[in-house]
């Protein structure tokens, strides 16, 4: 009996030349015009992430009934929107005057009385920085930093300077316009925002953006609240550390730390570091040895504290169970885009990786390392 003839085995076809040339000159155009229209389209992804953080407002607002009453969804928008704008604004009027007062009294330092204070201190440490080779023999501390302003004085050219902060003043009006205005639309229309993105994705990997999206903003969601949450919890922290110690500015202190808490591992450095000088410089006056020493160390030990909170409650919840991640991924990806990308490249390391990780669950399922790193997402 005759078996019916199978119909020849297709084997895989790679894409022709020219779907490949098109593939490239697709990308390459997309690459120019997120280059070329760069304020644009940074403007869009912040309102997308203000909108994100703004999102459980707006929900908590819709469920919100009064008798048989319930607000506007538009109201509850704008009302989000105002939230967001309050606080921020607050945090700049408490945060102004502090500084204002803190310039002040550094204007009025009597510095030859400080230096006269300090001479002896000052004295040790030139003969270290010489001992290892940091300063040559003969000169002084006070010598190099006169140097090294008067060198940043002749590099820096006013007539230069000013056209662009007015040029950079203006771009920033716009840009705070542009952000809100975008913001309260994406907070009005859930699906605004990712309506936008889709209008660059092929039809038919349709479906599986939207699944990305959707992802994407429940575990992005978790991750801006949860960043929120930990720089609230950092100011407070040192401030009530800085209270203790009975450190002037202490709320001025711990701002600086917990803004500077959002650049993940070099962050709590370079607070410790700013709070620090904040110090010493609000109590020049003081004897170096009984007074100052004590103080600048004191606040060092409250941001190492607060950091060791940080590192052992906040960031576990907030890195590792809010973005589904182990730590030391979480620290490797970092150090990468640190790497690649400075301190801008470490803030945005965590929501970047957060999203590629959804794209490969969804096209790159079958690959075993992309089933290991992403097995944790539901």
């Amino acid at each position: 009996m005759n078996q019916p003839e199978q119909p020849p085995q297709e084997g895989f076809k790679l894409p022709s030349w020219r779907k490949v040339l098109l593939t490239f000159l697709i990308l390459g155009a997309a690459g120019f015009l997120i280059w070329y229209f760069f304020d644009i389209v940074a403007f869009f992804f912040i309102a997308g992430v203000l909108s994100i953080i703004g999102h459980p407002i707006v929900e908590r607002l819709d469920k919100l009934r009064i008798g048989k009453f319930r607000l506007p969804h538009t109201f509850n928008a704008f009302l989000a929107l105002l939230t967001m704008i309050i606080v921020l604004a607050a945090c700049i009027l408490i945060v102004v005057p502090i500084v204002v007062d803190q310039a002040k009294v550094i204007s009025k330092i009597d510095v030859e009385q400080v230096a006269l204070t300090y001479d002896e201190p000052l004295s040790e440490l030139e003969e270290e920085l010489i001992r290892y080779g940091l300063l040559r023999e003969g000169q002084t501390i006070d010598q190099t930093v006169s140097e090294q302003v008067v060198a940043i004085m002749n590099y820096v050219d006013i007539s230069v300077i000013l056209p662009k902060a007015m040029n950079l003043a203006g771009m920033l009006f716009v840009g705070v316009f542009a952000v809100l205005f975008m913001t309260f639309f994406f907070l009005k229309e859930d699906r605004l925002f990712f309506n936008g993105i889709l209008l660059f994705v092929p039809v038919k990997y349709k479906d599986e953006a939207i699944n990305i999206l959707y992802k994407s903003k429940r575990l992005l969601t978790r991750y801006f609240v949860g960043l929120v949450i930990e720089i609230v919890a950092m100011i407070t922290l040192i401030t009530t550390g800085g209270l203790i110690l009975g450190i002037d500015n202490a709320f001025l202190v711990g701002c600086m730390g917990g803004i500077m808490n959002i650049i993940p591992y070099l962050g709590p450095l370079i607070g410790g570091t700013l709070g620090a000088l904040l110090v010493a410089t609000t109590h020049l006056g003081a004897d170096f040895y009984t007074q100052l020493l004590p103080m600048v160390g004191g606040i060092v030990a409250v941001f190492a504290i607060s950091n060791m909170i940080d590192n052992m409650i906040l960031q576990p919840v907030i890195y590792s169970n809010s973005v589904l991640a182990h730590p030391i991924e979480i620290f490797i990806v970092i150090m990468m885009a640190g790497s690649l990308a400075g301190i801008a490249g470490m803030i945005f390391a965590i929501p970047a990786y957060t999203v590629l990780r959804i794209v490969a669950r969804e096209f790159l399922s079958r690959s075993e390392i992309v089933r290991r790193l992403t097995r944790q997402l539901s």
